[in-house]
């Protein structure tokens, strides 16, 4: 029997029956996630979680051959041991950060689960000498490097080019919707809306300390409240945007740091060298947004242009100008 000591094993200390319980283990955990992968996705892509499901089915082949050759080998009982038992063995996400997890990355997840489940299963062939035992964990081995073209051959039933199409255009709209758009609002109300107090306190005081602490408190303030906004206002069931913390947290960090950006350069305690770097930021932070609204939101470049740099424009002279007075 399998007993834990107070560290972890060593995979090169293993004996071949620990082994190939870590392997039944492994297996058990893979398919477990696949079907949690399939249940996150059914809803909205229903082609890619039944590729999900036929390698969770693959997964349960794989152990059930482990269990078979282990009863002929070692017995009924097998140890338990696990990945977390062992130093060095790969790790799996927790299964509950799926949740944020988009499409793609969890494509990418089990890419990954894949060639982690490989290297294993060579590195096991290289640690035993029984024929029968090395024979399936070389087919093991085999079999994970072609789960890729078992996902293909899978993806050729369930998900023709269209469909994979159509999935990876509402993933994409999914993602911009719970994230891109509530932090683009949040960067442009952070970016803007902070201009006026704190470039109208630097020229009414000409003190960095004081600007530095006005722009914090703006910028702070405006991130908590533009979050809980975003949050509150919409859960996301009627209009699919998605988890509202998820937008209330991009909206909530975005406004914060585009407050910050033009408010940290007041650490600096000279006066003109702090303000002439708070305006390069404040330029640097209009042309991100230009860029986001044009990469993601398909608004012309121009049109964004003219909309942020006049806006922004308009609210720093705005600010300059009642500090001046």
């Amino acid at each position: 029997m399998f007993s834990m000591p107070s560290g972890r094993h060593r995979f090169a200390d293993l004996s071949e029956r620990e082994i190939l319980a870590l392997a039944i283990s492994s297996e058990e955990d893979d398919a477990r996630i696949y079907r949690s992968y399939a249940d996150r996705l059914r809803g909205d892509y229903p082609a890619t979680a039944a590729i999900f499901e036929g390698m969770a089915a693959e997964e349960d082949g794989h152990r059930q051959r482990l269990i078979d050759l282990f009863r002929s080998r070692f017995g009924d009982t097998i140890p338990l041991i696990r990945r977390e038992h062992v130093a060095g063995y790969y790790a799996r996400r927790p299964v509950w950060l799926i949740e944020t997890l988009g499409l793609d990355r969890i494509r990418a997840e089990a890419e990954t689960m894949e060639r982690d489940a490989e290297r294993f299963y060579l590195a096991a062939t290289a640690r035993t000498r029984d024929a029968a035992t090395r024979r399936l964990l070389g087919d093991l081995a085999a079999a994970e490097s072609a789960h890729g073209s078992r996902a293909a051959a899978l993806a050729a039933d369930s998900l023709p080019d269209p469909v994979r199409a159509d999935e990876d255009r509402a993933a994409r709209r999914q993602f911009v919707l719970t994230w891109v758009q509530p932090g683009l609002a949040g960067l442009m109300d952070g970016s803007v809306s902070t201009l006026a107090p704190i470039f109208a306190t630097a020229f009414a005081t000409r003190d960095p300390h004081t600007t530095l602490l006005v722009g914090l408190a703006a910028s702070v303030g405006a991130g908590i409240s533009m979050g809980f906004t975003e949050a509150a206002h919409d859960d996301g069931v009627l209009s699919g945007r998605g988890s509202p913390w998820k937008r209330g947290l991009a909206s909530g960090v975005m406004t914060a740091a585009g407050g910050l950006g033009h408010a940290l350069p007041y650490l600096i305690p000279q006066f003109w060298t702090a303000t002439l770097l708070a305006i390069a930021v404040v330029f640097i932070e209009l042309w991100a947004i230009v860029w986001i609204q044009n990469r993601f939101m398909q608004t012309p470049f121009l049109r964004a242009t003219f909309q942020v740099v006049l806006g922004g424009a308009l609210v720093f002279a705005a600010g300059a100008l009642i500090g001046a007075g």
